[in-house]
């Protein structure tokens, strides 16, 4: 099976190309890099010729507002269109868990509105929500951070290995569409200001965690529970504290 992988040189992309291509699949990346550009169209017709399936974990150059809305938008639009003129039977997106409960966020505003343009396709789709990467722990904390401070809500978070994600990704994409969200997280859930704190730690970062409830999250204030999935997320099986050992 031909499957383009959108935004296919990236931290999820690229592992999903090798994990595809050793089940004996036909992945085959796309990306700026590789001559497509889903922005331009630019080459969209060539790469989709023969394919059954697209997977697009391509993301935004800039969150800015703006920016990042007019990127989801053209870009979604742009391969939605190319995948019905080449006939492709399935369209899987990644996205992130929490998405409609974070609506204060331009990028998450964005997200949203990508997924309702699949919805609307007419294209059969599957859209995986993953929770917070292990990866991301980094990113998180510098958002928060001022100075020396890094001021972080008291919420749950259940975050996962990108390497789960990929492979949850994999599995959805060579199954038939659900019309519909899969979820996936990590075995454990953490308070989020703990869990960046642990992180912080192990890499003798020298900032200090403060507890804030009000604490933005990229832009938005946090319930309890925004970053959790449901009673029905698919739950792999990579700890955060395995990976991080694994990290030093």
């Amino acid at each position: 099976m031909k499957i383009v992988v959108i935004g296919g040189t990236g931290l999820i992309g690229s592992k999903l190309v090798s994990k595809l291509n050793k089940h004996g699949h036909k992945a085959v990346p796309a990306a700026p890099s590789t001559g497509v550009n889903t922005l331009t169209g630019e080459g969209l017709a060539e790469v989709l010729k023969g394919a059954s399936v697209v997977i697009d974990v391509s993301n935004s150059p800039s969150f800015e507002d703006d920016a990042v809305m007019e990127f989801f938008r053209t870009s979604t639009a742009n391969l939605l269109k190319a995948e019905a003129e080449a006939g492709v039977t399935h369209h899987v997106a990644l996205s992130v868990v929490g998405t409609e409960r974070l609506q204060e966020s331009g990028y998450f505003r964005a997200k949203q509105a990508q997924e309702e343009l699949i919805k609307a396709s007419g294209i059969p789709y599957s859209i995986v929500h993953a929770t917070q990467f292990f990866e991301f722990m980094k990113s998180i904390a510098a958002a928060a951070t001022d100075g020396d401070t890094v001021r972080l809500a008291p919420v749950k978070i259940q975050p996962i290995s990108s390497d789960d994600v990929a492979a949850a990704v994999g599995r959805t994409a060579v199954g038939a569409p659900v019309n519909g969200v899969v979820e996936v997280a990590g075995p454990d859930a953490f308070q989020l200001d703990a869990v960046i704190g642990k992180g912080l730690a192990a890499k003798n970062d020298p900032r200090t965690v403060v507890t804030d409830p009000h604490a933005p999250y990229f832009g938005t204030e946090l319930q309890e529970t925004t970053l959790l999935p449901g009673p029905d997320a698919r739950i792999a099986e990579t700890r955060f504290a395995d990976w991080l050992a694994q990290q030093s």
